[in-house]
């Protein structure tokens, strides 16, 4: 869409409301709030005004008019904003009328925030951070949101770039002086400062990961048939999801339930039973669809017999199910003794949960790093590694311009337009 419309929409909640917000945005917002309300009001400051219809002078609302004057506004640009009673009729007329202006149109998904992106207001950083927080469900989701919004990351990176932009004026320094008097060197000093900001990256990277974070910590339940892992899926995320039964192979697929534990989001994942072999190809399908989600899993709850060396045992924990049932031998190493049908052992398991996810998450209110800002900053990493490692300044010359070229792409300063329309595409009309 043209960066130089003046687009309007929705930016509060669907109506019936008490009060519903029209966001007007661009170089004609200004007109658009004339030719409604009769006037300008004074900047910033919330008036009172009756709204018309200007095709035929027919009152639309009573309602507060702001006129915000660009360019130090969320988008950049002039906005106008109208807060009307938040009625579908209401909301419905004005903006008929709104569209009916010369030069107006309705706004698409996240244009209002591509425009601040646009204009320099947010970073692609605070951008992704912005979109996370409207999508957020859990404290810990939005706590981590509200810090990429509000600039962690991209504090961070202007403090990476500066040091990029020294270590580059001193090896610009020596090839200066490499040229005037034949001698080179690079000097301990420089290695150490390069290590340093290699550090410092690494223990961004340490962070956990924002999917895990945004599609919760995922929990595998996994072993042999009749375990009771079904029970204890239905237990944990307390729905009816799976089928129970004594049948051997009741769960031929994957069943998932999203869930959140005292504000820790969690993937549960059932899986069908794993036994030597079957001669039933749907179970054996489901049998290998297991495996492949305890591959992936962030932790597997292993019920029934020993995995052996299958799983990895750091993440791996062993629990004993259907200790109601008489001959039930619990594992000497189990880690959770439970029963589904009596409730015994549940809430310690929860609760061993909650703060196993809460330990693989980030500190609350700390920005979580996406794939694409974790791999950005690993090929910074790389480059300060390299360059501390390396000996001709004008291979260290380019190590710390590569680094600043993914700097550059972290915060969007290069983007691809595909990269912008999946990013602004997340979110609703009017934001």
């Amino acid at each position: 869409m043209p960066d130089n419309d003046t687009i309007f929409a929705l930016s509060s909640g669907a109506p019936p409301a008490a009060i519903a917000v029209v966001r007007i945005s661009g170089p004609l917002a200004a007109d658009a709030l004339i030719a409604l309300a009769g006037k300008l009001p004074a900047p910033r400051r919330a008036v009172a005004v009756r709204l018309w219809d200007p095709d035929n002078g027919e009152v639309l609302d009573s309602a507060l008019a702001l006129w915000l004057p660009g360019p130090t506004t969320a988008t950049g640009d002039d906005i106008a904003e109208l807060h009307l009673h938040g009625g579908r009729a209401v909301v419905a007329a004005v903006e008929r009328s709104l569209a009916r202006l010369p030069g107006m149109r309705v706004a698409v998904a996240g244009e209002f925030t591509r425009r601040a992106f646009a204009n320099g207001r947010i970073d692609l950083a605070e951008a992704e951070g912005l979109a996370d927080l409207l999508a957020a469900e859990t404290e810990i989701q939005r706590k981590s949101a509200m810090a990429m919004a509000a600039g962690e990351l991209s504090l961070a990176v202007s403090a990476w770039r500066i040091s990029l932009l020294n270590l580059a004026a001193r090896v610009e320094a020596t090839l200066d002086f490499d040229e005037e008097d034949g001698i080179a060197g690079i000097d301990e000093a420089f290695l150490a400062d390069a290590s340093m900001l290699a550090a410092e990256l690494d223990a961004w990277l340490a962070r956990p990961q924002a999917e895990t974070l945004r599609e919760g910590f995922r929990v595998v339940l996994a072993g042999p048939t009749n375990a009771g892992k079904s029970t204890l899926f239905n237990k944990l995320t307390e729905s009816e999801a799976a089928i129970t039964s004594p049948q051997p192979g009741t769960t031929r697929d994957i069943i998932t339930r999203t869930v959140a534990l005292d504000g820790i989001p969690f993937l549960f994942v059932d899986t069908a039973g794993l036994r030597d072999s079957t001669s039933d190809a749907i179970e054996a399908e489901g049998m290998g669809r297991a495996r492949a989600a305890a591959d992936e899993a962030d932790l597997v709850l292993w019920l029934g017999e020993a995995p052996g060396d299958s799983y990895d045992p750091m993440r791996t924990w062993k629990i004993t199910a259907q200790i109601d049932r008489q001959g039930v031998v619990s594992d000497s190493d189990a880690r959770h003794r439970v029963s589904s049908l009596t409730g015994e052992g549940i809430a310690a398991l929860r609760g061993d949960l909650v703060q196993h996810g809460r330990n693989a998450m980030q500190r609350p209110g700390t920005a979580a790093l996406n794939n694409r800002q974790r791999d950005l900053i690993g090929r910074v990493r790389d480059s300060a590694v390299r360059a501390a490692a390396l000996a001709d300044p004008l291979l260290i010359a380019e190590e710390l311009r590569s680094g600043r070229a993914a700097l550059d792409r972290l915060v969007g300063k290069v983007a691809t337009e595909d990269m912008l329309d999946s990013l602004f595409g997340r979110f609703c009309v009017g934001k």
